[in-house]
């Protein structure tokens, strides 16, 4: 068919190329836009009160639907209140169609007051960056985006859009154009390597990540292999997708604290790398190592991050697992929940609380922080269900990435375990669950505190100086002066909110949450975890 504008041209392209749900926050520049979404009804338009719930949500719609959305942003002001998001989504390899709006083409070099160097602002999130310079341009550019984002391996792929592009004539739509096959795969030598390594009866550990931790068949494969040999298994700290629960091996993280992490690899004469990249620390502290290869450890990289992990470690099981080996099992989560708690709401009775609760299904967005440190153990027998975490290390991601969650899931329960401080950088995302219906359970764990800081200055090795024992800097991690009203918050949003300050009434709090439709928020008050 002809499209009479860009923006037509851009709707069915999309549409046609399955991108079917845009997460937008639209200005002046996308009104043509806006404009033409009742022409093309495929395409639902998800209003977002920030950008940076727009692109949190992208992110969270492509980890779950495995194919991308899109984003309407409002030029450069607007992605830049989206790159944090954007920032986690290209950690996560996550596929995003990114349609940024510019000032028309005659307007652009007036420096009007909200022009900016968009393009540069793209790059610094974006695995490949397009402008459209006429309306007969935006079809297949559009087309190429969608092809870009969708890789392998997934990515962030921003298309600029400048306004007289958008509503010019003299659009069509374009046809996706297909894959290529560029995914890196493990060869041969690579995989021999490491299977030689792993038999060879020193100490190993595999590290897993990309696209592994999500496919149970890798997972198997990983685990029968380190049952066989003895090997360390690891999951990379922050895994975009990881399935867990009854019946799926039970595979820990390695350590965000370098002294855990440090203790998980200490002593490996080799490490395989399976999807993962070298470990490293987050940051550089004094006196800390920031690559964490234990000296003398040989690394084997099997497969890059990005690449086909899963099916590398199927490959690797193969080589490795030949003679009375092959007959190994991998150990499989038994079905076993922690006993509901009761008393004082803490850090452990609150996981303890998820674990007892947590739906068959359910897709589970962590943000929780250091108010999540017990919640692996405490679920890993829980029902079957998928885990997102926060890849990039950017917070404010877990609202809106329950939202882009659920709607690509809308059959499956998403709980949202968010940390306060975090929450309160994209708390608007409440009133998208609440506008569109979306069956997300948001448990905040309110410590009025940024704990996360006071760990890390204790990390650092920062003294505290003064006479008053650091008074002004502790102010700088205190979120209690004011209080923090997150059901207030969420009622004045559209979202059905309560309080809990005891395991008794958390888990009274999530049934009643469990028995509805719709969105709802329960604030768990919980002490924090570094006081």
């Amino acid at each position: 068919m002809t499209a009479s504008t860009g923006a037509e041209a851009l709707l069915h392209t999309l549409v046609d190329g399955g991108v079917t749900t845009c997460f937008a926050n639209p200005g002046t520049s996308e009104m043509h836009f806006v404009a033409a979404l009742d022409a093309v009804p495929r395409m639902r338009g998800v209003l977002t009160l920030f950008e940076g719930v727009a692109t949190g949500a992208a992110d969270g719609y492509g980890r779950m639907a495995g194919h991308p959305a899109a984003t309407l942003l409002h030029l450069g002001p607007g992605l830049g209140n989206g790159l944090a998001n954007l920032h986690n989504a290209r950690r996560a390899g996550t596929p995003v169609v990114n349609v940024v709006g510019d000032h028309a083409t005659f307007h652009k070099p007036l420096d009007a007051p909200l022009e900016s160097d968009v393009d540069a602002i793209a790059g610094a999130v974006s695995g490949w960056v397009r402008r459209s310079a006429t309306p007969a341009d935006v079809g297949p550019d559009t087309a190429a985006a969608i092809a870009a984002a969708c890789g392998p391996p997934g990515q962030v792929a921003t298309l600029l859009l400048p306004a007289d592009a958008s509503w010019g004539a003299g659009a069509a739509p374009a046809a996706v154009p297909a894959a290529p096959a560029t995914q890196v795969t493990a060869d041969a030598d690579a995989l021999e390597s490491a299977a030689k390594a792993l038999r060879g009866g020193e100490r190993c550990v595999l590290l897993i990540g990309g696209d592994a931790p999500a496919d149970e068949a890798a997972l198997v494969a990983a685990d029968r292999i380190a049952a066989a040999t003895g090997a360390v298994l690891l999951a990379e700290t922050f895994p975009a997708r990881m399935v867990r629960g009854a019946g799926v091996p039970a595979v820990g993280r390695l350590g965000y604290v370098p002294d855990m992490a440090i203790h998980q690899l200490r002593g490996a004469r080799h490490l395989v790398l399976v999807g993962a990249r070298s470990p490293v620390t987050f940051f550089g502290y004094p006196a800390t190592p920031s690559d964490l290869v234990p000296e003398g450890c040989a690394v084997h990289a099997v497969v890059p991050k990005g690449g086909a992990a899963a099916a590398a470690l199927v490959a690797l099981a193969d080589l490795v697992l030949t003679g009375p080996a092959a007959r190994v099992e991998a150990p499989r989560a038994r079905a076993h929940r922690p006993e509901p708690p009761t008393g004082p709401l803490t850090v452990e009775t609150a996981a303890a609380v998820v674990g007892a609760l947590l739906p068959e299904g359910a897709v589970v967005v962590d943000e929780a922080v250091t108010s999540g440190i017990g919640l692996p153990a405490a679920t890993a027998g829980a029902p079957r269900h998928d885990w997102l975490t926060l890849t990039g290390g950017a917070i404010g991601y877990g609202l809106p990435a329950a939202a882009g969650a659920a709607l690509a899931c809308p059959d499956r329960p998403v709980w949202c375990l968010q940390a306060d401080g975090s929450a309160m950088y994209t708390i608007s995302a409440l009133w998208t669950h609440a506008r569109e219906g979306l069956d997300v359970t948001t448990l905040v764990y309110s410590n009025a505190a940024y704990a996360i800081l006071r760990m890390e200055l204790l990390q650092v090795g920062a003294s505290l100086q003064g006479d008053g024992g650091g008074q002004r800097a502790r102010a700088l991690f205190d979120l209690g002066t004011p209080t923090l009203d997150f059901v207030s918050l969420a009622r004045g949003m559209g979202v059905p909110a309560e309080r809990a300050r005891t395991a008794d009434e958390l888990a009274s709090a999530l049934r009643r949450a469990g028995s509805e439709p719709g969105p709802h928020l329960v604030e768990a008050v919980v002490p924090p975890l570094v006081p």
